[in-house]
């Protein structure tokens, strides 16, 4: 048998790449080639020796800040960009490498420029909003005191003054300088302010006026017609002109106050129509000339930032790549003549060739007198897990990692969810309609593959795209299991010929009750058409679902026992094969593998045996004749065989530790390092080297380990019930799913069709749609997913996966992102 084991192929898709801990003694002056040479290549993970040190006390602390900084800006400029509403496509023309002192000179020319631009901009935006909003004033509230002067004429009075709250906003305005030096004011006499404020603050900026003069004020107010940019926010809002009539130098100060609280802006109004007019026109003057300085700002600005954009995408990588450089530079350290770093990281065996070829790259290229010093270190703590994929597979090994990532070398359960996860998922959505409904959706991303790759998605779109052949392999085996079910959108058809039933007379009046008598060979694949509709449909489907439920779920759980064999096999511990492979083998099919059996022979010969009586009595009267239960010639001593197993592989599995303790063997052998029964953590052995060997000295608590052995077995026992009938929901989802498309497709289509109405019909297929996409093709799709996932998580790799390991990560240029920076 040993021998037969050892012939088998050392299953390598199923194993993690083996791992190597090298020492890298590299010189100072070609250090930081070496390190972007190896960001290039991506297979070594560096380890970090400076973990004691904050990032301000690392040599490179100086560099990576100023990288830091050139990433401000080149964000910056970005930002700016997308602000500004340019499309900066990168030259195609090879540009050449630029050193990072002069990267960082122009960046900050060019955002010295930038900024100055801006600074510019918004104070010319300024005085033209200024200069818009008194445009408006001058046009709106004339009316209002034209209407007020021809109110005023019989009384003599006048209005002497326009008050203001915003000095200075026309420079060398002569205009404005004569309004400012009327004569005084007659106290008694009738003013005005005159401004423009934001309409959502109108409402209460007129109650705040009303009480603060106690009604003894007249509020005009019209819109100003035209929205006006904001400068803090540059979005356009709308605004409303408003003029206040008052009495009295108390009423004036209270108003001002008021209006620069709500951010009104007040504008001095000349009483004379001649005034207004001349006003008016240098107004106009002077936001014509704005208009012009801004557009010209507006070009000059665009064209420095395409300056900018035309490099910025390689300035980027190329500042993310430097920052990566020093922040791994970071992680090494000196040597005792400070000439030389030193550093240690992992990288696959078969790459120990690529990395030496790398370094010697480096080391002439940086024209070096000393080579890199390039050996293999004897490893005390585990080596990384690291699994070579590719674009099918990496979406199943992202699931697999999602629940834990593999220790290392230990057995790989994506290897099989590729075909074993879509399956699980299409026993529970089979239907041949929803399935090409999936297909179609897997098949676009999958012809907009190349062109999705570069974009940037959104978080759901992003997560759709990167399981497009999660998603196709679904929709080929619902498409499957769907001519199984014989179901399109909850409808059979007659694909694979006709149906073995037909009526029983002419009529065919009670076809669907007793009137169908079979009359020939069976339906060549999948379910009858002939059962939908009849009264026994669901009886049917029931057992049919539930019994194969029971037999995808026995076989996936064997599986992971025999993963967990080929595991232990690979580690050398024969105590796992001899004390928990085989009694839990013995346990599982003793009991459900029997059940199986029974369930195909059942199948085979079409037996009525009542398979709950057979296993119930299989424990209560294991030596009772079955009687018309008896589904083959020697049942009867066979299921007592089974039973006596069953019973006797429960203490043969709890006597684990019993075995240790009189074969004197204390020690575990496990991913390629020994350590104890009750052994200390990983930390104690990074801590002391040398106590892996120490502990085969060391004594242990007995009970503690037969406590543990025993919670195991009754975790394994219990687990074992459970965990099969968790496969039950393949069933129940798959009944679900199939009874919600017949509802759809009944009592929707169908009735909408029964009608003359032909809006009618129109809504009934429009709700049938939405309810097929967003029901059937959304939640269902979800929920079968999620529930594949747990038989996978729980029920399958709890066999056999501890999942505790951790991710291998190479220091690479590709695998760096924009949060990175």
């Amino acid at each position: 048998m040993d021998d037969f084991l050892d012939k088998l192929p050392e299953m390598d898709l199923m194993r993690s790449e083996k791992m190597t801990l090298v020492q890298l003694i590299i010189p100072v002056e070609s250090a930081h080639r070496c390190v972007t040479y190896l960001g290039e290549l991506g297979l070594l993970q560096f380890r970090d020796l400076n973990a004691d040190k904050s990032p301000f006390q690392r040599t490179f602390a100086t560099q990576v800040k100023r990288c830091g900084e050139m990433s401000r800006k080149l964000r910056f400029f970005k930002d700016q960009i997308d602000k500004a509403g340019l499309r900066c496509l990168p030259r195609h023309e090879l540009e050449p490498d630029i050193e990072l002192g002069d990267l960082e000179r122009q960046l900050a020319e060019h955002e010295h420029e930038v900024l100055e631009m801006n600074s510019n901009s918004e104070k010319l935006r300024l005085t033209y909003n200024e200069l818009l909003e008194f445009k408006i004033v001058l046009q709106k509230a004339s009316g209002f005191l034209v209407s007020s002067n021809a109110h005023a004429i019989g009384d003599e009075t006048e209005l002497h003054e326009s008050t203001y709250s915003n000095n200075g906003f026309i420079e060398n305005s002569s205009l404005l300088e004569q309004e400012m030096r009327h004569e005084p004011l007659n106290q008694s006499g009738l003013r005005f302010i005159s401004g423009i404020i934001n309409k959502d603050k109108l409402l209460k900026f007129e109650r705040m006026l009303f009480r603060a003069t106690r009604g003894n004020m007249l509020f005009n107010q019209t819109p100003s017609d035209e929205e006006i940019m904001d400068p803090s926010t540059s979005e356009m809002v709308e605004k409303i002109v408003f003029v206040v009539f008052f009495s009295g130098e108390q009423a004036r100060t209270k108003i001002l106050k008021i209006c620069e609280a709500f951010g009104a802006n007040c504008y001095p109004i000349p009483e004379d129509t001649t005034k207004q007019k001349q006003l008016s026109r240098e107004v106009l003057s002077r936001l014509s000339d704005l208009e012009a300085t801004l557009d010209a700002g507006t070009r000059h600005r665009n064209n420095a930032l395409n300056a900018v954009g035309y490099s910025l995408t390689k300035w980027m990588t190329t500042v993310r790549r430097e920052k990566a450089v020093y922040d791994t530079l970071n992680m090494l350290n000196f040597d005792v003549t400070k000439k030389c770093l030193v550093g240690e990281g992992w990288c696959p065996t078969f790459a120990k060739t690529q990395i030496h070829e790398v370094l010697q790259r480096a080391t002439f290229d940086s024209n070096s007198q000393v080579g890199v010093i390039f050996h293999v270190m004897q490893a005390v703590e585990s080596p990384p897990t690291y699994f070579r994929t590719n674009k099918l597979t990496n979406a199943f090994q992202e699931i697999i990692d999602a629940y834990g990532v593999a220790r290392y070398q230990e057995a790989n359960p994506a290897v099989y969810s590729v075909v074993t996860y879509p399956f699980l998922f299409a026993v529970m959505f089979g239907d041949w309609g929803h399935g090409l409904c999936l297909l179609l959706g897997a098949l676009y991303l999958l012809a907009r593959e190349r062109k999705l790759s570069t974009q940037k998605l959104g978080s759901f779109m992003e997560m759709l795209f990167g399981g497009r052949y999660v998603i196709l392999l679904m929709a080929l085996f619902s498409i499957y299991c769907g001519l199984i079910y014989n179901e399109f959108f909850s409808v059979p058809f007659h694909i694979f010929g006709g149906s073995a039933y037909r009526c029983r007379d002419t009529t065919c009046s009670d076809a669907y009750t007793t009137g169908l008598v079979k009359y020939r060979d069976p339906y060549p694949f999948g379910v009858d058409p002939s059962w939908r509709g009849s009264r026994t449909e669901l009886p049917y489907l029931n057992s049919l679902k539930m019994k194969m439920s029971i037999l995808l779920g026995i076989a996936q759980m064997n599986l992971g026992l025999i993963l967990s064999f080929f595991n232990a096999r690979f580690f050398g511990s024969s105590l796992d094969i001899r004390y928990q492979f085989i009694p839990q083998m013995i346990f599982l099919n003793s009991l459900f593998g029997y059940l199986s059996l029974l369930i195909i022979i059942k199948w085979c010969t079409g037996s009525q045996a009542d398979l709950y009586h057979v296993m119930i009595y299989m424990f209560l009267s294991p030596t009772e004749e079955l009687g018309e239960n008896e589904l083959f010639w020697g049942q009867r001593p066979l299921q007592a065989r089974f039973c006596y197993c069953l019973w006797h592989s429960l203490p043969f599995h709890g006597c684990f530790s019993q075995n240790l303790l009189h074969s004197g063997k204390f020690t575990w052998r496990f991913q390629g390092r020994t350590y104890g029964v009750l052994g200390t953590s990983e930390v104690d052995l990074d801590v002391e080297p040398d106590s892996a060997r120490g502990h085969q000295e060391e004594e242990f608590n007995f009970s503690e380990i037969f406590v543990h052995q025993l919670i195991h077995s009754i975790e394994f026992v219990l687990g074992s019930v459970s965990n099969t009938a968790s496969y039950l929901r393949l069933w129940a989802l798959s009944l679900a799913h199939s009874e919600l498309s017949t509802v759809f497709y009944e009592k929707v289509l169908l009735l909408a069709w029964g009608y003359e109405n032909i809006l009618i019909r129109l809504i009934g297929v429009v709700v049938f749609a939405f309810a097929t996409a967003f029901i059937l093709l959304m939640m269902e799709t979800l929920s079968a997913f999620l529930h594949a996932l747990r038989l996978h998580w729980v029920e399958f790799m709890g066999k056999f996966f501890h999942g505790d390991g951790y991710k291998f990560k190479p220091f690479s240029f590709a695998l760096i992102s924009d949060d990175d920076e």
